[in-house]
């Protein structure tokens, strides 16, 4: 799956098409992602024994296919289709925008911390 938590990411089909937002959640089992402010629905939600939670309708986002939606290149600001490629001896993700070709950067840098967590040890 090419699209990750932070990407900026356009809605290319159905009710929110044309609309984009972040990726708040990757769901890689379900091939679903949460993006925010897109798919919101009320859940009807009860209170609790302890009254830590309010009763009440609560608007929520829910998960959408991960095919309805398409990165958007940081650098050229389209929605564009991503290819992966090998750098400095990283496989790191591009923009297959045949104007740009430049590099997606990571946003959440889960890569460098697994990198520098293994080498501590």
């Amino acid at each position: 799956m090419n699209i990750r938590k932070g990407d900026t990411v356009q809605v290319i089909t159905g009710k929110y098409r044309t609309k984009k937002g972040q990726v708040k959640l990757v769901l890689r089992e379900e091939g679903k992602v949460v993006v925010e402010g897109v798919n919101v629905v009320k859940r009807h939600i009860k209170s609790g024994r302890t009254q830590a939670r309010q009763a009440g309708i609560v608007e929520v986002e829910a998960p959408i296919d991960v095919s309805n939606v398409m990165i958007v290149c940081p650098s050229c600001g389209e929605s564009v289709r991503v290819g992966h490629r090998e750098e400095n001896g990283e496989k790191v993700r591009y923009c297959k925008n045949p104007d740009c070709g430049k590099t997606i950067p990571d946003r959440t840098g889960w890569q460098t911390r697994e990198r520098s967590a293994a080498e501590e040890r």
